[in-house]
C-alpha cells in the first residue's frame, strides 16, 4: 500500500481542484471516507466538493455539518466534473454504481482514483487503491489519510471514519473485525470521535414509518432449505403504506441471520425497476457468488444485486433454487 499511498501524495501534490462520489444510496462507508477525505484535502489548500448521485439518508445528515454534500443534477455539476483536476471514487469499483453520473465521470479528462474494498474491480480508473481484506473503505483512508498526514486525524476527519468503519462492520460484529480495527478505532475516539454521540445518530433516530416497515418484514420472515436459509420480502405495497423507500430497508437483512440455524439470510425489495436483494451469510460461504448469479456482487458474506426479469416471486423462487447449493 506504501506505493500507492505515495502515488496519491504525488497526485494530490500536483493538483489543485478535487471531486469526491460515492455510490448509489449511499451507506455510512462511502459517506464518511468521502466526508474525512474531503476534510484532510481542503485542510492543505485544496479545492474541493462532495457530489453524490443520491441525498444522504436522514440517519447521516449529520455528516454534512462535518462537510457538504451536494446532490447531483446534470445541468449543475456535468461542468464542475468535467473541469476537475482529480475524481475521487469511494466504496464502489464499478461506474455503474454511479448511476446517472456514470457518464459524466467517464468521459471527464481528470485522473480518476478508485478508493475501495469489494471484489473484483471494473476497469475505468488511472489509479486503483483497493484492499478487499479491510473491513471498511473507511480503514483504507484512515491509513492513506495517516500516511500523508503523520498520523494526525483532525477531530471531523475522526468522527467520519469512526461512523465509516463502524457502519460496514455492523458495529464491530463482522468477521473482519480484527485487532488492527480496534487500534483504529481507539486512535479515532482519541481523535474526538464520540462513540456514544455517532451510535444515536446512526441507529437510535429511526422514524416512525421505518419501524413499521420493518415489523411488515418481520411479520413476513419465512425460512427454506430446514431452517438454513432465511428470508424477508418487502413490496411496493409495503412501501407505500408505510410512506418509505428502500433506503429505509437498510440494516434490515442482518435480522434473518439471528435465526438459530440459518447460514444465509436474503432480503427480497419489490422496487419500481426491479428486484433488489440483499444477501448475507455466516462463516465460509461466498454469497458474493451467488449474488453474481443474479448480476450483482460484493463481499464473501455480504452482497447484493438488482434483478429486472420476472416478478418479485418469481425471483424469490429462482433465489431459494439456487441458494441451496451454498448451504452448508
Amino acid at each position: 500500500m506504501a506505493l500507492l499511498f505515495e502515488t496519491f501524495r504525488t497526485l494530490v501534490d500536483s493538483h489543485q481542484n478535487f471531486i469526491l462520489t460515492t455510490h448509489v444510496n449511499p451507506d455510512g462507508d462511502g459517506l464518511g471516507t468521502e466526508c474525512a477525505l474531503a476534510v484532510y484535502l481542503k485542510s492543505i489548500g485544496k479545492q474541493v466538493s462532495i457530489i453524490n448521485y443520491s441525498a444522504t439518508p436522514p440517519q447521516y445528515l449529520f455528516l454534512e455539518e462535518i462537510f457538504p454534500i451536494q446532490r447531483f443534477e446534470a445541468s449543475v455539476h456535468e461542468q464542475m466534473i468535467e473541469n476537475a483536476d482529480v475524481l475521487l471514487i469511494l466504496d464502489t469499483n464499478h461506474p455503474d454504481r454511479l448511476a446517472a453520473m456514470k457518464s459524466s465521470v467517464l468521459k471527464s479528462k481528470a485522473y480518476k482514483v478508485c478508493i475501495d474494498h469489494h471484489l473484483e474491480p471494473g476497469e475505468f480508473a488511472d489509479l486503483y487503491i483497493l484492499d478487499e481484506p479491510s473491513a471498511a473503505t473507511g480503514e483504507i483512508v484512515y491509513r492513506l489519510i495517516s500516511f500523508l498526514n503523520g498520523r494526525h486525524i483532525d477531530q471531523p476527519a475522526a468522527i467520519a471514519l469512526y461512523t465509516a468503519i463502524m457502519t460496514d462492520t455492523g458495529s464491530f460484529r463482522y468477521p473482519r473485525t480484527d485487532p488492527e480495527v480496534h487500534k483504529i478505532i481507539a486512535h479515532l475516539i482519541q481523535a474526538g470521535a464520540d462513540p456514544v454521540k455517532i451510535h444515536e445518530n446512526v441507529y437510535n433516530r429511526s422514524s416512525l414509518n421505518r419501524l413499521q416497515l420493518l415489523g411488515k418484514a418481520l411479520t413476513g420472515i419465512r425460512t427454506a432449505h430446514d431452517g438454513r436459509a432465511a428470508y424477508m420480502v418487502l413490496t411496493k405495497e409495503m412501501f407505500e403504506e408505510t410512506k418509505t423507500t428502500d433506503v429505509d430497508s437498510d440494516e434490515f437483512v442482518p435480522y434473518t441471520l439471528s435465526l438459530e440455524g440459518v447460514q444465509v439470510g436474503l432480503l427480497f425489495s419489490e422496487l419500481t425497476d426491479c428486484i433488489k436483494i440483499n444477501f448475507r451469510s455466516k462463516g465460509d460461504i461466498w454469497i458474493n457468488e451467488l449474488a453474481k448469479e443474479f448480476g450483482g456482487n460484493g463481499h464473501k458474506n455480504a452482497a447484493g444485486a438488482h434483478v429486472t426479469l420476472g416478478n418479485i416471486q418469481q425471483v424469490i423462487d429462482k433465489v431459494l433454487e439456487h441458494v441451496e447449493v451454498y448451504l452448508l
